[in-house]
């Protein structure tokens, strides 16, 4: 991660358990991510999300497709790892327990998802994590489609865990049987990433 900017330190009186251990309050949207922005010329034809693993068969959504599956809204707080949080964020998208929906049937064994993005990034996440109501793919923030440093055209929001699981620039979901680890896990994060436990890296 990096190009972290300086940010004002602060908690709203009346707010503080809103805020997990070590973390503080920032009004900005800091832009953190790995690799470079990946910038689509052609969004309807360069992009499409692969689906595979623990299904009947594995499905692919072009831009058109994904878009077309019924939105919703969620207003979240959001931790970073790197210590700053942000309150009441506002994301449009898909429910993730929707888009199970529009797939074929998962197994019984599916438990765990592996999303997979640009650059080869990668982060694990239980499925009955995502399968909670404010776990969304997500493509608009604050009423306006994602900017490209912050995940256009479409990024997970994993609520409930460190940010780094809520991945920019999502291009595939496996579903698996066992947990494997993604990118920044592999590299000593914690793989559970729960901020009220402060599990930022791995013991």
């Amino acid at each position: 991660m990096f190009n972290l900017n300086k940010q004002h330190d602060h908690t709203p009186a009346g707010e503080e358990d809103r805020v997990p251990p070590g973390q503080y309050v920032t009004d900005k949207f800091p832009v953190m991510h790995y690799g470079h922005v990946p910038i689509y010329r052609d969004v309807q034809h360069d992009w499409d999300l692969r689906v595979w693993g623990e299904l009947e068969a594995p499905v692919s959504f072009s831009f058109a497709k994904f878009r077309a599956l019924p939105t919703c809204e969620v207003v979240t707080d959001i931790h970073c790892v790197t210590r700053w949080s942000k309150l009441d964020t506002r994301w449009e998208g898909v429910r993730f327990s929707t888009f199970v929906q529009a797939l074929p049937p998962l197994k019984p064994t599916a438990r765990f998802v592996l999303a997979h993005c640009e650059q080869n990034y990668t982060t694990n996440v239980p499925l009955e994590v995502l399968m909670q109501p404010n776990a969304l793919l997500a493509y608009r923030y604050e009423g306006e489609e994602l900017t490209p440093e912050h995940g256009f055209p479409l990024r997970l929001l994993t609520p409930g865990t460190y940010f780094w699981k809520s991945a920019k620039w999502l291009r595939g979901i496996e579903f698996l049987s066992e947990d494997t680890s993604g990118f920044w896990e592999r590299y000593g994060y914690h793989n559970n990433a729960d901020p009220w436990k402060e599990e930022r890296y791995a013991e």
